[in-house]
């Protein structure tokens, strides 16, 4: 396994690497999914529960839920993978922060979901990433393709819930939602600010949308 976050190359290592800098980083992303999410309250699910739009709201926050328990079974199987070295251990720093965010998106959506009369979907032993591996999006073979991994699926979470919000009905909902989708692309931002902490010349922001235009913007590949 290359351990090295960069690989071989030292032209792409900035000398003096701050991992406090990096898993400062990590702490911001991890209280903006915190304070966005907290909109989604079981005060507003029960404001849609009064509609017809309930069943809607329950059927696309259950597929978000669904996500948000990939996104925690990638994370937890990622994190073996990294290398005790300054590098993994940031990266493991970001990826418990952008973790806990998604197991509190994780909590309120069964919450939600319940309350509007759904079933929240349960978490699978294991998730298939192989359509990530295959497109290069990341990997599970050294510390910097884990990073990308995890940025690919940030960005796509971004998408997804910017997305899925347009078809809710309950407009408290609609709210919590684009806050969630603000949040996935801090996670995403945050992720590309610890390979330019490591010397790598990408911008923070690659573009003014988060979108299935632009994903390719914000994605690295293997």
């Amino acid at each position: 396994m290359n351990n090295d976050f960069m690989g071989s190359d030292s032209r792409f290592v900035k000398p003096g690497l701050s991992r406090r800098r990096v898993v400062m980083g990590g702490a911001i992303a991890g209280l903006a999914g915190t304070v966005g999410f907290s909109a989604l309250t079981k005060q507003s699910a029960k404001a849609g529960m009064a509609t017809s739009a309930a069943a809607n709201d329950a059927d696309i926050l259950n597929g978000a839920l669904f996500y948000e328990h990939q996104a925690i079974w990638a994370y937890g199987a990622a994190a073996g993978g990294l290398s005790d070295t300054d590098v993994g251990k940031a990266v493991l720093a970001i990826a418990l922060a952008n973790q806990a965010d998604h197991m509190a998106h994780r909590d309120l959506l069964m919450q939600v979901v319940s309350d509007l009369g759904g079933t929240p979907v349960m978490a699978a032993d294991s998730y298939d990433l192989s359509a990530y591996l295959e497109r290069g999006d990341g990997g599970l073979d050294s510390d910097v393709n884990i990073a990308k991994l995890a940025l690919a699926l940030e960005t796509d979470a971004a998408i997804a819930y910017a997305g899925e919000v347009a078809r809710l009905k309950t407009p408290e909902l609609i709210t919590a939602g684009a806050s969630i989708a603000a949040a996935e692309a801090a996670h995403a931002t945050t992720i590309r600010a610890a390979f330019i902490s490591l010397g790598v010349e990408i911008p923070f922001v690659p573009a003014p949308f988060v979108s299935a235009d632009t994903r390719e913007q914000w994605v690295l590949k293997v």
